[in-house]
């Protein structure tokens, strides 16, 4: 017999913060043309950048958690928008190097600070960016992100006669 949860699940809450996060990243990127996985990709771009960084679409797929083929779509978008410019990498044919236009920087800029806002927003409850719950709430988050998952598969053969 299983026990249940007198109230909603590490997991549940997990995915509700996600939702909500997506759609208000959604609705405040919306006046700048972008959406939140855009978003996701400029932000990440602009940070890369100033580092010093001209990544290819793996490399951003690696810092973004995004799939590769999720990224070169964004990418693709992007560049119809005139915020990205994407080019063969000379050291790998196969490799397509990205990089912020100038337009896609002034936005950025602007997409940025829209999201800070938001993210001051969300961690208020938490007293603020800076407060200490906010730094235990990012160690916890970092140290989930960082557990490695490998979720069962019913039906496979390596869990055949396993009891769960």
């Amino acid at each position: 017999m299983s026990k249940v949860s007198p109230g909603p699940t590490p997991g549940f809450l997990v995915w509700r913060l996600a939702n909500k996060w997506r759609v208000a990243v959604d609705r405040a990127m919306a006046p700048l043309g972008l959406t939140h996985a855009q978003y996701s990709v400029v932000a990440s771009l602009y940070g890369m950048q100033s580092a010093g960084e001209r990544p290819n679409q793996r490399q951003l797929a690696d810092h973004t958690g995004l799939e590769a083929l999720y990224i070169s779509k964004l990418a693709r978008a992007l560049e119809s928008a005139g915020l990205v410019e994407r080019t063969r990498d000379p050291r790998d044919p196969r490799a397509i190097r990205l990089a912020l236009t100038d337009q896609g920087q002034a936005v950025t800029r602007q997409a940025i600070a829209v999201v800070q806002e938001l993210l001051e927003q969300l961690l208020e409850p938490l007293g603020g960016l800076d407060a200490p719950r906010t730094h235990a709430f990012t160690d916890a988050l970092t140290t989930l992100l960082d557990a490695p998952l490998h979720p069962s598969v019913p039906n496979d053969e390596s869990t055949q006669g396993t009891t769960p």
